[in-house]
Formats: C-alpha cells, structure tokens, sequence
C-alpha cells in the first residue's frame, strides 16, 4: 500500500511538471487565434507566422551566435581548468575547483545583479561581450563538472606510454588524451549552449538595448498580449532545449562505447 501510494504521488509530480508543457505543445497546433480548448483544428500556421516574424527571426540569430560563442569558451576554459586540476600539483586547487563551481551553487539572480554592479563600478557599460562573459561564468562550471568526471576515468599510464614513445606533451593531448575525452567535450559543449540559448533570468541584467534573446523576446511578447505565435515559438524552445541535450547524450554514449571497443 505504501509503495502504491509514492508511485501515484510521483505520477502526479510529473503530471504537475509536464503538463504545462503539454498544453503548449498542443495549443501551437491550434488553428485558432485563441489560445484554449477545445482546439478548432490542426494547423502550422502560427509556424509559418513565427518563421515570418523579423523580430523573433533577430532574436533566434543573437540567441544562437551567442550560445555557440558561450559554448566554445566555456568549453576551451573548462577542458584547460580540467586537465590542470586533474592531471596537475595546482597550488590551491580545491580552492581553485570551488571558485569554478561556485556559480552554480549562487542563485542566478545574485550572480546576475553582483556582476552586474561590479562592472557599473568600472564604469563598464552594457554590452554584448558583457552578455558573453556572464554566460561564460554561468555555464563554466557545468561544462568543468562533465569533463572532470571523464578526466579522472582516463588511465594515466595511456598517457605516460605517449610520452615515453616520444610524442611531446601537446602530441600527447592531441592525439591521446583528447579522442578519450571527446564525449564529455562534446557533452559539456552542449549542455553550454543549451543553458546559453534558454537563460533569461541574467541576460534579463546583462543585455545591452535593442539586443533580445529567444527568452526575452517572448518575455517582451507577454508583457503585450498572449499571441498563439508564443505558443509555436515556446514548442520551437522546448524541442531545442530538450532534444540537444538528448542527442549529444546518445552521441557521446556512443563515442564512448565505441573507445572502449
């Protein structure tokens, strides 16, 4: 009886969670201009407005430069951190690693307002390379975490083998350490954009004028009206930043089964 109990509760958390989702999903195939049930037919049509719609075709454009921006550094920086805390005597490295995670454990609005004053006392003002660097320390730490893990499952010795044959330390990562690390990469990368491309909460703080985001676009569309296009444009977010993580868990799960065959 007990265990019958939890598993309705845990059906009705997910019910909870999901169905928002769901009715979203649904409502952008409304053929109706009216955002409700019953639907009055299926149809693309808020799609194909969507996909006519300059300021939201501007905003998908900063959103996506700017998540793969995000995801490039934060990937460079968070493979280097790796292999120095990993692989390397770093003096202060678990105060190093807890700085790098720190982000993570700070809510974002915090982050979002500190960073923001620290550089209004520098007298720096807004700017789209602000709103890289903050998306940059947000999504460092995940991408740390990821590599890490992967990083310490690698065995040493493969390495030392490399050096000892002759290859150079840089030899060695390019052509040894790296392929092993691939799917947590790659993993890591994804997850950068992802959390990049769905963040408002400190692009909200970061962002200079004029320049919107997906997230904020929609945010400035309901502060309007409830268009059904939101509906179509919230689907577009919802496959996006759910189906990348998905598939770059399944490639990087298959990489890795493939290094270990």
């Amino acid at each position: 009886m007990g265990w019958n109990l939890v598993r309705v509760w845990t059906l009705l958390v997910y019910v909870f969670m999901f169905a928002p989702v769901a009715v979203v999903l649904l409502l952008s195939f409304n053929a109706s201009q009216f955002g409700s049930f019953p639907m009055t037919g299926f149809s693309f049509r808020w799609f194909v407005e969507l996909a006519e719609n300059e300021a939201i075709l501007r905003a998908f454009r900063t959103s996506i430069v700017l998540g793969l921006l995000t995801a490039l550094i934060s990937t460079t920086l968070g493979v280097l951190a790796s292999l120095a805390l990993v692989r390397y005597r770093v003096p202060g490295a678990n105060m190093i690693s807890t700085i790098l995670i720190a982000p993570i454990l700070v809510p974002e609005v915090v982050l979002a307002v500190g960073l923001l004053l620290f550089l209004n006392f520098l007298g720096i003002p807004k700017s789209f390379p602000l709103l890289l660097a903050g998306h940059v320390i947000f999504t460092l730490p995940f991408v740390v975490l990821v590599v890490q893990a992967r990083l310490v499952g690698i065995r040493r010795d493969v390495e030392e083998a490399a050096l000892s044959l002759g290859a150079s330390p840089v030899q060695t990562f390019f052509e040894i350490t790296l392929p092993l690390l691939m799917p947590a990469v790659l993993a890591g990368g994804l997850f950068a954009f992802t959390i990049s491309f769905d963040d408002i909460t400190g692009t909200l703080f970061w962002k200079p004028g004029g320049v919107e985001t997906v997230p904020t676009q929609i945010f400035a569309m309901l502060r309007n009206s409830i268009s059904p296009e939101i509906n179509a444009l919230g689907t577009v977010m919802i496959v996006m930043t759910v189906g990348l993580p998905l598939l770059g868990a399944a490639i990087a799960r298959r990489m890795a089964a493939g290094r270990g065959a």
